[in-house]
């Protein structure tokens, strides 16, 4: 497969790393990029994880709570002045609303479903809102949570947004857990985690990352100048350590929490629930980031004015 010199420079973009590295990490991978990334990763030249897919594009990610049903909603528009439409914001929070009232079953439902207040459905609404703003909007993704305790958190006007579920047994101060669940929202929105515990991590990813994590290490031991088998050993032995630093990156409750990094966020909720003489657990956690994994049309403006002219 071939590579231009705006791939390496993407890849430079994702990574971090330079270009010659880039170059060589294109070559070696064929000029696949997810390739070319675990490469980099594998001779420790690349940290960072994969954030590949993250071009931005525009709308809204919403989340609240509706009589004890939690939701969060991303809807999608063309530019970011949609944003601070009223009528934008309105009609996210209408398609919200009607996660919670219909509990559909896919965003295709959702969008045959009863816009609340209006004798017509979420896809009519659109298709108004569409009229009425002059922007295409799509309703791209929902999440519900009918049982248990659910706290939402919205940030920088709806770019990102983040849902907490929570199961309470015997608190009966609900201000103190929803601020539990609020700083906890709020590490979720903040910190990018991926899975909520080691538990939920995907089997597949896992293997992938102890593969890299072994190749790491032993281009470490050879850099020591060891032998292959003796690097090799030594390399098993660090890959379970270097796995419990991968889940404190990507499991929101092993991450260090970010009020007090001296405890992991199952600490602090923990700890909080055991001030408040009863238990706390979180299910389940929701992150949306608007236009995350979207591919945002890139205009050549030079050669749109080009065309005008001639």
């Amino acid at each position: 497969m071939a590579f231009t010199a705006t791939d390496v420079k993407n890849l430079r973009e994702i990574t971090g790393v330079g270009m010659m590295d880039c170059k060589k990490a294109l070559e070696a991978s064929d000029g696949d990029y997810d390739k070319a990334i675990d490469w980099l990763r594998e001779k420790g030249l690349a940290a960072a994880q994969k954030k590949a897919g993250r071009i931005a594009a525009e709308g809204m990610a919403y989340a609240a709570v509706f009589n004890g049903v939690g939701v969060a909603v991303e809807v999608n528009a063309e530019t970011d002045f949609v944003a601070k439409n009223e009528k934008f914001v309105d009609f996210v929070k209408g398609v919200a609303e009607a996660v919670a009232v219909n509990n559909p079953a896919d965003v295709d439902a959702l969008l045959d479903s009863k816009f609340p207040g209006l004798d017509r459905t979420v896809r009519e609404q659109q298709q108004e809102m569409i009229l009425v703003i002059g922007e295409n909007i799509t309703t791209r993704r929902f999440t519900r949570y009918a049982d248990g305790v659910s706290i939402p958190y919205v940030h920088g006007g709806g770019r990102i947004c983040s849902l907490i579920n929570l199961q309470v047994d015997g608190i009966s101060d609900s201000d103190a857990v929803t601020q539990m669940g609020r700083d906890v929202a709020m590490q979720a929105a903040a910190m990018r985690p991926l899975y909520l515990d080691a538990d939920s991590v995907d089997s597949t990813e896992l293997e992938k990352e102890r593969e890299i994590q072994l190749g790491l290490a032993i281009e470490e031991g050879k850099a020591k100048n060891l032998p292959e088998d003796k690097a090799a050993e030594i390399a098993r032995k660090k890959v379970d350590g270097r796995i419990n630093k991968y889940y404190e990156e990507i499991c929101l409750l092993r991450q260090p929490f970010v009020k007090d990094d001296k405890l992991s966020v199952l600490q602090y909720v923990d700890k909080t629930a055991k001030e408040l003489g009863g238990k706390i657990k979180v299910m389940a956690f929701t992150r949306f980031e608007k236009g995350e994994g979207i591919e945002k049309k890139q205009d050549d403006f030079a050669a749109e004015v080009a065309s005008l002219v001639k």
